[in-house]
C-alpha cells in the first residue's frame, strides 16, 4: 500500500528504503546484491526516462558495495543508509562528482567538497551513484536543460516530470532509487511528487541546514526529502535535519525526532481545504475534483475536513514573491550575467529574473518582505482553527514535455514562466512545512497530489498526518503500465 507496484523480477528494488536497511544489517541480502539490482534497473529504464545523470562507473560502485559488505561482516555500520544507492539532486555539491546545475555555463564543474546534506547522507552510509536531473539552476518546474536533456514523466513519457526535483521524483517512481533528496523554492519538492505519484516534503525553513555564499538573506529555498512512502521520507529527513554551526539560521536539535515511529492518533484533527483560493487560481478542469476525492481519505481517519476561505489578497502575495525571487536570483546568478563568456549560455528565464531583480529598489525589496511578514501573521490566525491547510500540488496535470512552460490554464493567460505554479507559494513565503502526498489520477490517467501545510515548526505533526493517510490511500498501489 505504501510503495508503487514494480515488476516482481526486481524484488530488491520493490522494498522500501527501511526494509533494505533492515535486510542489509540482518545480512538477509548483501549491499552488492542491492547495488546490482538497482544498477540493472537503471540501465534498463533510465534511457527511457532520463532521471539520473553523471552516473559513476558500475565497477567502481560494485567495489564500494562489496567494501560496505565487508564492514557489515565485521560488525561495523555507518548508519541506516549503509550500502544504499543514492543520487543527490544536481543542485547539491558532491565531492568528486560533477555538479553542473543543468547549465552549460557550469559544465565540467566537479566540487571538492560536499554540501551539508550530501555530507550527512554519505556519513549515514549511502553510496553515491550519480546525480538526479534538474532544470537549469533549478529555475522552473519542468526538468529540462541543454546539458543533460529532458526528464520525462514516470506515468507518461510525453509529459513533464515537474521540477526542479523532477529527476529525483521520477527515479523514485520508477524504482531507480529507494529514497531521494531534493530542494524546494517554488514547489520543487512538491510539484514533481504530485506529478509522479510519490511523496515530497518541504520542511520548515532552517530544518535542513545549508551553507551557500549567502547565509542570511536567502530564506525562500530549502533542502528536503522525497520517498515512496512517508516513513522512508521521514527517516531521510532525520539524516538531513539538525543544527549545523556553519548555518546560523539552522534550527536547534539533531533531527532524530523524525527517526521515531510516525504512528499517532489523528482522529479529530482539523483540516482546512483551500482549493483554488476562492477562485483566485486558474486550475485545469477535473483537478480540484480529483483532489477533493482524496480528501475523503482523511475523513475515514476521523479528521474533520472543511473548506476555508483564504481571507488575504493573494495578488499582494504574488507581487511580494516575484520581487523577492527576482532579487535573490539576480544576486545568485549576477556574475554569470556580467561575464560575456557565460551570459549567452543562460536560458532566457534566468536572464529575465536577473534583469528584473536588478531593476528593483531597496524600498521595493523591503516592502515585499513586509508583505511576506503580513502573510505569516495571517496564517497564524488560520492555524488557531486548523491543524493543517491543504492545497493541490499544481494547478494543472503534467503538460507536454516539449513545452518550456504552459502559457495558459483554463483560458487564463500565465504572465510569467512560473505563474502556473502560484499554488505553491503560500508555504514557501511563510517558511512552513508542506508535505506532498498522492491524491489520485485524473480522467487522462495522470497523477496529481495534495500539499498538506502545517503551522510554523509543525513538521512532525504533518508527517504523522501524512503517514496515517499513506496507510489508507490506494494511489501508490496502482500499477504503472510503463514499468511492466
Amino acid at each position: 500500500m505504501t510503495a508503487p507496484v514494480i515488476p516482481p523480477s526486481d524484488s530488491l528494488t520493490t522494498l522500501t528504503a527501511l526494509e533494505l536497511s533492515r535486510g542489509i544489517h540482518a545480512r538477509e541480502f548483501s549491499c552488492a546484491e542491492v547495488m546490482g539490482a538497482y544498477l540493472d534497473r537503471i540501465e534498463r529504464l533510465n534511457p527511457r526516462f532520463n532521471a539520473l545523470i553523471s552516473m559513476r562507473p558500475r565497477d567502481d560502485l560494485m567495489a564500494e558495495a562489496r567494501l560496505a559488505d565487508d564492514e557489515i561482516a565485521a560488525g561495523r555500520s555507518r548508519g541506516w543508509m549503509h550500502g544504499l544507492p543514492q543520487a543527490p539532486k544536481d543542485l547539491s555539491d558532491t565531492a568528486g562528482i560533477a555538479t553542473v546545475m543543468g547549465s552549460p555555463a557550469m559544465k565540467g564543474r566537479v566540487p571538492t567538497a560536499d554540501s551539508i546534506q550530501v555530507e550527512r547522507i554519505r556519513a549515514a552510509g549511502a553510496i553515491l551513484i550519480g546525480k538526479t536531473n534538474t532544470p537549469e539552476f533549478g529555475l522552473g518546474s519542468h526538468t529540462y536543460n541543454p546539458v543533460f536533456g529532458t526528464t520525462l514523466g514516470a506515468w507518461d513519457t510525453a509529459r513533464s516530470a515537474g521540477g526542479s526535483s523532477g529527476g529525483a521524483a521520477v527515479a523514485l517512481a520508477t524504482g531507480m532509487l529507494p529514497v531521494a533528496d531534493g530542494s524546494d523554492m517554488m514547489g520543487s519538492l512538491r510539484n514533481p511528487a504530485g506529478w509522479n505519484n510519490v511523496y515530497g516534503f518541504r520542511p520548515s525553513f532552517g530544518r535542513v541546514p545549508g551553507a551557500g555564499p549567502d547565509l542570511y538573506l536567502n530564506q525562500l529555498a530549502c533542502d528536503g526529502p522525497m520517498g515512496r512512502n512517508v516513513a522512508d521520507l521521514a527517516m531521510l529527513l532525520a539524516t538531513q535535519a539538525g543544527h549545523d554551526p556553519r548555518d546560523p539560521l539552522s534550527l536547534a536539535g539533531d533531527g532524530q525526532e523524525f527517526a521515531q515511529p510516525l504512528d499517532a492518533e489523528v482522529k479529530g484533527r482539523r483540516i482546512g481545504w483551500l482549493g483554488d483560493l476562492d477562485g483566485y487560481l486558474a486550475t485545469e478542469p477535473g483537478l480540484i475534483e480529483t483532489c477533493e476525492t482524496a480528501l475523503a481519505q482523511f475523513e475515514t481517519l476521523g479528521c474533520k475536513v472543511e473548506p476555508v476561505g483564504i481571507g488575504f489578497a493573494m495578488e499582494r502575495l504574488w507581487t511580494s514573491w516575484i520581487t523577492l525571487r527576482n532579487w535573490l536570483v539576480a544576486g545568485k546568478l549576477g556574475a554569470l550575467y556580467d561575464n560575456p563568456a557565460t551570459r549567452d549560455l543562460l536560458k532566457p528565464e534566468a536572464i529575465w529574473e536577473i534583469e528584473q531583480g536588478r531593476s528593483l529598489t531597496a524600498t521595493q525589496v523591503h516592502t515585499a518582505s513586509v508583505e511576506r511578514s503580513a502573510w505569516f501573521r495571517h496564517l497564524r490566525g488560520l492555524y488557531r482553527d486548523y491543524d493543517a491547510l491543504v492545497l493541490p500540488t499544481a494547478q494543472l496535470f503534467a503538460f507536454d514535455s516539449d513545452l518550456h512552460w504552459p502559457t495558459e490554464i483554463a483560458g487564463r493567460a500565465m504572465d510569467t514562466y512560473h505563474r502556473w505554479m502560484e499554488v505553491v507559494i503560500p508555504a514557501s513565503m511563510a517558511g512552513l512545512p508542506a508535505l506532498a502526498v498522492p491524491a489520485g489520477f485524473g480522467a487522462s490517467g495522470l497523477p496529481i497530489g495534495l500539499q498538506i501545510m502545517g503551522p510554523h515548526l509543525g513538521d512532525r505533526a504533518i508527517l504523522e498526518l501524512g503517514h496515517a493517510y499513506d496507510m489508507v490511500q490506494p494511489h501508490t498501489s496502482r500499477i504503472n503500465p510503463l514499468l511492466s
